[in-house]
């Protein structure tokens, strides 16, 4: 669903000082869901002093679960890897909390809408909205599938507004005839343009090189992925580091063959695209070290030729005289 900022609730409690971030942390108490409490130690590369986790830094911010993500994605908050995973720098709290309009410009810039606000903000009607959506003219943040198994895409609020300024004769007088007929023939960037943003914004997150090529591997369906990665041991090794593009959750089957579509690209243009940057960080990766194999098989271990107790020999066997 889109963020909602609950106005009281934000009045009442507020953004916390970063001042106790200085302070020793709860043992055993969590911050955030799989996160552990409190600051911990140095940071890794891209950061420096103390940091806590995910659920710390949200709480210190005013922000839900939700929104924290959002602005972690957005880049409005940077985050750092440690040796407790990803987490936020003290640091980078107090350069988020001293920053000119802090907490309602900060909150302005993660305000999220959907198509019926998109369009009352941009006064025009939704037909026109979705249109202009479908042919490419701003990217989704995010998408949910409702009841009815349809995807619902939300919009940056702020880039809506940039849009319109930057584009102000697309939002009155005739469709564009170029874009008449992309949309007469089925086209539709909304997916593409989404899985754009989220490659973009996972690829900011990790500098390991295998890591990074199970970026693109991750909207590419299996069959395209076994096509581009011959060697089964490296497809495994994607696999198995290639990121969530959205929050794995306990979806109905149903819904979440819909979810599939969305994170999986299926233009040729973009497949060939995802491919290309698939086969370049491959080769990066594979400078740096091979994905890992398994170990040599052990000598006990029978090969094709050995007999299997209780199979009658074939005539071959039987007539090289093997037993």
């Amino acid at each position: 669903m889109a963020v909602r900022v609950d106005q009281e609730l934000r009045e009442s409690q507020g953004p916390r000082s970063p001042e106790w971030l200085g302070e020793p942390s709860v043992p055993g108490r969590a911050s955030g869901p799989g996160d552990p409490g409190g600051p911990a130690g140095p940071v890794g590369p891209g950061g420096s002093g103390e940091s806590v986790a995910f659920g710390a830094a949200a709480w210190s911010l005013g922000l839900n679960t939700r929104e924290f993500e959002l602005a972690a994605q957005l880049g409005e908050v940077r985050t750092v890897t440690t040796g407790l995973g990803r987490r936020v720098a003290c640091e980078e709290l107090r350069r988020v909390t001293a920053a000119e309009g802090f907490p309602e410009a900060f909150i302005a810039r993660l305000r999220v809408v959907g198509t019926a606000e998109s369009a009352e903000l941009l006064g025009i009607t939704q037909g026109r909205l979705t249109r202009l959506a479908r042919g490419g003219f701003f990217a989704p943040v995010r998408f949910y599938v409702n009841r009815y198994r349809a995807v619902v895409w939300l919009y940056l609020a702020s880039e809506l507004t940039e849009f319109a300024l930057r584009q102000p004769e697309l939002l009155s007088g005739r469709t564009p005839p170029g874009l008449s007929a992309a949309l007469a023939a089925g086209e539709d960037w909304r997916a593409a343009k989404w899985r754009s943003r989220r490659i973009g914004q996972l690829l900011a997150q990790t500098e390991d090189p295998w890591e990074r090529a199970a970026v693109p591997a991750s909207v590419l369906g299996s069959v395209e992925l076994a096509s581009a990665v011959a060697d089964p041991y490296e497809r495994a090794h994607l696999r198995e580091l290639r990121p969530a593009l959205v929050r794995a959750r306990p979806e109905a089957g149903a819904i979440r063959d819909v979810i599939d579509t969305v994170v999986t690209a299926d233009d040729p243009r973009e497949i060939r695209r995802y491919r290309a940057a698939l086969a370049s960080s491959l080769d990066d990766a594979r400078r740096v070290r091979s994905a890992p194999r398994p170990e040599a098989r052990p000598a006990s271990v029978p090969d094709d030729r050995t007999p299997v107790p209780g199979r009658p020999r074939s005539l071959w066997q039987k007539l090289i005289g093997r037993r």
